[in-house]
């Protein structure tokens, strides 16, 4: 077994993107699908790149997840990802698969590549087909270049208010070796082993089945640690690729700094979590839940998830109300092992109950702190050493408006 290095300095790149790795392109374009926002995204590596993807849960997967299934599966690489929004061509048969194909199909024919190295995602309104003309038009008119990086984050939004990227850089073999992310989501957030849409990018040399592990347990301690609305999509997923432009010794568990890049894809994916909780539908501050003293690691998950997903809680904080019983609630109807007596709540710095009873806090500062962008409440159990943190946001007025009218 080699040694692992001492852990290489990751540094954030804070003007990165998904094309600060080297040999990627992107653009993106207005196709018609919206009625002026962009809708229309290309994603391209220079060479056919070791791939991994996670995908929703859902017993409804929509077809162009059968289709980017069915093209890893056949070659294990893919070198461009093709995407539209608006329109998530979600339950629509068989009609809606001959679609997916044909979208894959016509960047594989423009690219001159296999189809089988083209990807394809869509994200919209569920139950409607696909406009082929319009499709047509943004795989004939899309250009590609290594300044696209906007274009093609604005591209994927739907409801959401920003874009959303991440950048991160570290040494591989002495190597710089970076890996960028772009994402998309803001109401139907509740993965189960991905999130809405999510794009990584890194110039890393590792194969297929590697980067698939390296990426799922990433996604365990991101993407699945966040919740807006306690709903999942039929369109999820969150795909990686590598292609090797670094050109480094090839990574594998055994690679003396394969902690140090799982840990750099580790910040990639928890920084676009993050972003895409804040961004939840008509939200006004980011919840973060942080859990120590489980039972587990997994135990500790489960609870901060619970809180940050309960919407009692997510109300509290948008009414600037330090209502710790909201709290308490969540965490006793949670699956993991809780002793009540044995458990200590704060919000920010306050400590506003322990040990089964309430504690005497200020309401003023309270209130105060629960005014900020984010907020952050600390549970301590005394069961174990599992940690665990999640995201979310409060739940507005806003949140009822902007899905009440999601169609129209």
């Amino acid at each position: 077994m080699i040694q692992q290095r001492k852990a290489q300095s990751i540094e954030k790149i804070v003007d990165g993107s998904i094309l600060t790795p080297r040999g990627y392109k992107a653009g993106g374009i207005h196709s018609g699908l919206r009625y002026r926002k962009k809708d229309f995204a290309l994603l391209m590596s220079d060479k056919p790149a070791s791939v991994a993807a996670v995908y929703t849960q859902s017993h409804f997967q929509a077809p162009p997840l059968k289709v980017t299934q069915e093209s890893i599966a056949e070659q294990g690489k893919i070198q461009s990802v093709v995407i539209n929004s608006a329109v998530a061509n979600a339950c629509t048969g068989e009609e809606g698969l001959a679609n997916a194909y044909e979208m894959r199909n016509m960047i594989a024919d423009r690219f001159q590549i296999p189809a089988a190295y083209v990807a394809v995602a869509s994200t919209g309104v569920i139950g409607q087909q696909l406009p082929m003309e319009k499709i047509a038009h943004g795989c004939e008119s899309v250009e590609v270049t290594e300044d696209g990086s906007s274009d093609f984050q604005q591209a994927i939004l739907t409801t959401d208010t920003c874009q959303k990227s991440a950048c991160y850089q570290v040494q591989i073999d002495g190597e710089t070796v970076s890996i960028g992310g772009a994402a998309k989501g803001s109401g139907m957030i509740h993965p189960n082993m991905a999130t809405m849409l999510g794009f990584i990018t890194t110039d890393a040399t590792i194969e297929s089945d590697a980067l698939h592990r390296a990426l799922s347990q990433s996604i365990e301690r991101s993407f699945n640690q966040i919740t807006v609305d306690g709903e999942t999509s039929t369109n999820d997923m969150v795909l990686a690729l590598a292609n090797g432009e670094a050109e480094h010794g090839t990574l594998t568990e055994s690679h003396p700094d394969w902690e140090s890049f799982q840990s750099t894809l580790q910040l990639v994916c928890e920084d676009l979590a993050k972003q895409i909780a804040k961004d939840g539908g008509g939200a006004t501050k980011l919840i973060e839940v942080q859990v120590t003293g489980a039972r587990s690691n997994e135990e500790a998950r489960i609870i901060g998830k619970k809180v940050v997903g309960s919407s009692l809680v997510k109300t509290a904080v948008y009414g600037l109300d330090a209502n710790w019983g909201r709290i308490v609630g969540a965490i006793g109807h949670s699956e993991a092992e809780v002793n009540p007596t044995e458990c200590d709540i704060y919000i920010e710095d306050q400590l506003v109950f322990s040990n089964g009873t309430p504690c005497p806090f200020s309401e003023e500062q309270a209130t105060e702190d629960l005014d900020n962008e984010e907020v952050t409440i600390s549970i301590h159990l005394y069961e174990g050493d599992g940690v665990g943190t999640a995201w979310g946001c409060d739940l507005t007025y806003d949140y009822v408006k902007i899905n009440a009218s999601y169609r129209t």
